[in-house]
C-alpha cells in the first residue's frame, strides 16, 4: 500500500543546517558588576516580528495563504519561497548627537538563520563614545555553536501559567537557549479560568486550527501566538521566545490548571492529548513571522502532560516520512505524577493498535481496588520514556533515584534500561528577579562584596514579622508547600526542642489544613521565637530569603529544588536533606578542606529528626562561634554559578547527542 510522503497541514520540508560557530566571548560578573554606563547605546532590530508596532509584515504570497481545515494526515506537502534577507544593518539614529568623529567602536552584530529559509536578519548595533567605554562594554550573550529549532511542549509555563516549579523552569529555559541563538517555540494551553485572563492579553489569534481525530470524534482546536521580545539587563541582550497557545473550551474553566476543589479534573487525559497533537502540528503550519519551523525540529517534552508527542512522532508520523530528522527529549520533572488513566481509555488517544504496549501498566496486586481488578491501565510518562530519543531528569541525584526502587515510581526497571541516554541537569535560577543587588522586594540591596545589606534585610524582616530585632540570634526559615514530601511533620516533631535554643523562625506556605492550624498554634505558643506565614506571598518570600540566616529544607523527595539556589544565591546558607537536586547543589561545609574551608552548608542523611535537630544546631553553633567560617559559607554559595545560562549549556550537549544518534524509534 502506497504512504503519504508528508504528514501536516502545511508541511514544509526543511533542509539540513549547518552549524554556525560564534566568536562572541562572554563576560565574567566581576566585569559585569564594575563596568561603567556607556554614554551611549543603541540596538536596533530588523524583524518586523520582533515589535507589532514595527514595521508591517509582507504579505504572503498565495501559496502561503492558510489551507483548508483538514486533518494533517490529509494535506498535501508543498514548500515556501525563500525570501531576500536584508542587506544592511539599520542606520544609527539621528537623536544621538554625535558626530562621526566621536565614533571609536562601531559594531554590527547579526543574526543569521540557520535553516535554508531565508530570514530578516535580527540586528544589534553598538555605538561607544570613547575607548574606555568601549573596554567597559558588556560582552554579548554567548552564542551556541550548532543551533537548533526547539519546541517546548508543556502543561504550564511562567508567566502566563505557573503552579510549582515546572513552570519556572518552562518560563526560564526557553529564554536562555533563545538568547544562546536557538529559534524557541513554547506550545502550552491557553488557560482561561477568571483569575489568569490578563495573561493572554497580547496574544493574538493566528487564524490556524485543525481538527484532531482522537477521543471518538474530531475535535478543533485553534492557535494563538505571542512574540514576546524581552531584555536581559545583565548581559544588555534582546531574548525572543515564541509563545504558541493551544485554544480549546477544555481549558477554559474555573480552577487551577489541573483541577478544582473537587479534586483533578476527569477529562485531564483528553486536555492533554489534545496539547500533544496540537504541538505535533504547530512546527508545519504556523508561520510566525513569516517562516515555518519545518520538520528539522527539537521537541522538549516536560512531564506526563507533553508525553504522547515522542509516541505521536514515532507512530504517525515518521511512518509517513515526516518528522525524520526531528528528535524528541522527555524532561522529567517530578515521577510521581505519570498521566496514568484505564486501558479502555487507549481508543481515544487515535494510536494504532500496535502501539498499546508502549503505553501499557499493570499495576501491582496490593495497589489495585478489588480481587477482580486485573490493574490494566495506560501510562502516558511511560510511552515518553520508551519513545523519546534521550531522558532528563532536575539534577544528576535525581537521575540516579529515579532507577531505584524507592524513588523509581514502579517506572525504575525501564529507566534503568534506558540508562545510556538518561542524563541529570540541574535547575537554574533567574537573576533578573532573583539577585539581592537589584531585588525590588527587599529593603536594602547587597552583593558578595558589600554584605551589609544582607543584615539590613534581617533586621527589617523581625520588625515586619513582630519578632525582637536581634542580630545576634540566628534566624531559621521555611519556604514550601505544608505537605508530607516537605518534611513538614518532621519540622512539627522537633519545633518543641529547637524553641528551647535561642533561635527565631519563621515559616511560609500553606497547604495540609492541619499543619495550617499547627502553625497558627505554635505562633501564639512561642510568641518571641516563631512565625507562621500561612499562604503565598512572592514579595514575602524574597524577603524571608534575603533576610534569614538559615534555610531548612528536610523535603523526603526533591528532584530539583530552587529555594536552596535562591538561598545560597542571597548568602542565606542552606540545611537540607540530602537527597536528589538538593544533595548535589548543597556541598557539606568542611572546615578542614585541602584548599582550606569548602562547602555552602549541611545535606544530612538518613532524615530523622535526631539528625536534623543536630544539622540545625551544629549551624546555629557555627553562625556564633564561627563569624569568619559563616562569612566563608555565604560567599562561596553566593558565587556559585546557578544561572540559566550554565543549564542551558548542559542541554545543548544533550541536543548533540541525539541528533548523532538515529531517532530511537523509527
Amino acid at each position: 500500500m502506497a504512504t503519504t510522503p508528508a504528514v501536516g497541514a502545511a508541511c514544509l520540508l526543511a533542509p539540513g543546517h549547518p552549524g554556525r560557530k560564534a566568536d562572541r566571548s562572554r563576560a565574567s560578573a566581576s566585569a559585569t558588576a564594575s563596568a561603567r554606563p556607556l554614554r551611549r547605546v543603541v540596538r536596533g532590530r530588523c524583524v518586523a516580528e520582533l515589535s507589532r508596532e514595527g514595521p508591517a509584515p509582507r504579505p504572503p504570497a498565495p501559496a502561503q495563504l492558510a489551507p483548508p481545515v483538514v486533518p494533517g494526515v490529509l494535506a498535501p506537502p508543498r514548500t515556501e519561497p525563500a525570501r531576500k534577507p536584508a542587506s544592511t544593518p539599520p542606520p544609527i539614529p539621528d537623536d544621538l548627537g554625535l558626530q562621526p568623529k566621536e565614533l571609536t567602536n562601531v559594531r554590527y552584530l547579526s543574526f543569521i538563520s540557520h535553516t535554508g529559509i531565508a530570514e530578516d536578519p535580527i540586528s544589534s548595533t553598538v555605538v561607544v563614545a570613547t575607548e574606555d567605554d568601549a573596554e567597559n562594554l558588556v560582552v554579548e550573550q554567548a552564542k551556541a555553536e550548532v543551533t537548533h529549532n526547539i519546541v517546548f511542549v508543556t502543561g504550564e509555563a511562567s508567566p502566563y501559567a505557573k503552579s510549582g516549579g515546572l513552570g519556572d523552569v518552562c518560563g526560564s529555559l526557553p529564554v536562555a537557549l533563545a538568547a544562546r541563538g536557538h529559534r524557541v517555540m513554547v506550545v502550552m494551553p491557553r488557560y482561561l479560568n477568571g483569575t489568569n485572563d490578563k495573561n493572554y492579553a497580547n496574544a493574538f489569534y493566528t487564524a490556524k486550527h485543525i481538527k484532531i481525530p482522537c477521543f471518538g470524534g474530531e475535535h478543533e482546536v485553534t492557535f494563538f501566538h505571542e512574540y514576546r521580545d524581552s531584555v536581559d539587563w545583565f548581559k544588555r541582550t534582546n531574548i525572543a521566545v515564541k509563545w504558541v497557545f493551544v485554544d480549546h473550551p477544555s481549558y477554559h474553566r474555573p480552577g487551577n490548571l489541573y483541577g478544582d476543589k473537587f479534586g483533578a479534573f476527569g477529562d485531564n487525559q483528553f486536555r492533554y492529548t489534545l496539547l500533544c497533537y496540537a504541538a505535533c502540528e504547530a512546527p508545519l503550519i504556523l508561520e510566525l513571522g513569516g517562516y515555518i519551523y519545518g520538520q528539522n525540529c527539537m521537541f522538549v517534552v516536560n512531564d506526563w502532560h507533553a508525553s504522547l508527542v515522542p509516541v505521536l512522532l514515532a507512530a504517525k508520523y515518521r511512518p509517513y516520512g515526516v518528522y525524520k530528522d526531528a528528535r524528541s527529549i522527555l524532561v522529567i520533572h517530578n515521577l510521581a505524577h505519570q498521566g496514568v488513566e484505564p486501558a479502555s481509555t487507549y481508543p481515544d488517544l487515535g494510536l494504532p493498535p500496535e502501539w498499546y504496549g508502549a503505553l501499557e501498566w499493570v499495576f501491582p496486586e496490593w495497589a489495585r481496588r478489588h480481587a477482580l481488578d486485573k490493574g490494566e491501565a495506560v501510562n502516558l510518562l511511560k510511552g515518553a520514556v520508551v519513545t523519546a530519543d534521550r531522558i532528563v531528569t532536575v539534577s544528576k541525584g535525581y537521575s540516579w533515584e529515579v532507577t531505584t526502587a524507592e524513588g523509581g515510581q514502579g517506572l525504575d526497571e525501564l529507566l534503568s534500561s534506558r540508562k545510556s541516554v538518561l542524563n541529570g541537569i540541574v535547575n537554574g535560577i533567574d537573576i533578573n528577579d532573583w539577585n539581592p543587588a537589584t531585588d525590588k522586594f527587599i529593603p536594602s540591596h547587597y552583593s558578595v562584596d558589600d554584605l551589609s545589606g544582607k543584615a539590613e534585610c534581617k533586621a527589617a524582616l523581625q520588625k515586619e514579622l513582630g519578632l525582637p530585632i536581634r542580630p545576634d540570634v540566628p534566624l531559621i526559615g521555611f519556604i514550601g508547600r505544608l505537605d508530607y514530601q516537605k518534611g513538614i511533620d518532621l519540622i512539627k516533631l522537633i519545633i518543641p526542642d529547637l524553641m528551647q535554643d535561642d533561635v527565631q523562625f519563621v515559616m511560609l506556605g500553606s497547604g495540609d489544613p492541619d499543619f495550617e492550624a499547627w502553625m497558627r498554634s505554635t505562633e501564639s505558643y512561642f510568641k518571641d521565637k516563631f512565625r507562621g506565614w500561612v499562604g503565598f506571598s512572592v514579595p514575602v518570600s524574597h524577603r524571608i530569603t534575603a533576610g534569614c540566616d538559615i534555610l531548612l529544607m528536610p523535603s523526603r523527595f526533591e528532584p530539583c529544588g530552587l529555594n536552596q539556589l535562591y538561598a545560597m544565591h542571597y548568602g542565606t546558607v542552606p540545611v537540607v536533606h540530602g537527597t536528589g537536586g538538593l544533595r548535589d547543589t548543597v556541598e557539606n561545609f568542611n572546615p578542614f578542606g585541602d584548599k582550606g574551608e569548602q562547602g555552602t552548608g549541611w545535606a544530612f542523611a538518613p532524615l530523622t529528626t535526631e539528625n536534623m535537630l543536630w544539622t540545625l544546631r551544629t549551624a546555629v553553633s557555627t553562625y556564633r562561634e564561627h563569624k569568619s567560617s559563616w562569612e566563608g559559607l555565604m560567599k562561596r554559595g553566593m558565587t556559585k554559578d546557578f544561572t540559566w545560562d550554565h543549564a542551558a549549556e548542559q542541554y545543548e550537549q544533550i541536543f548533540q547527542w541525539a541528533f548523532i544518534d538515529k531517532p530511537y524509534v523509527k
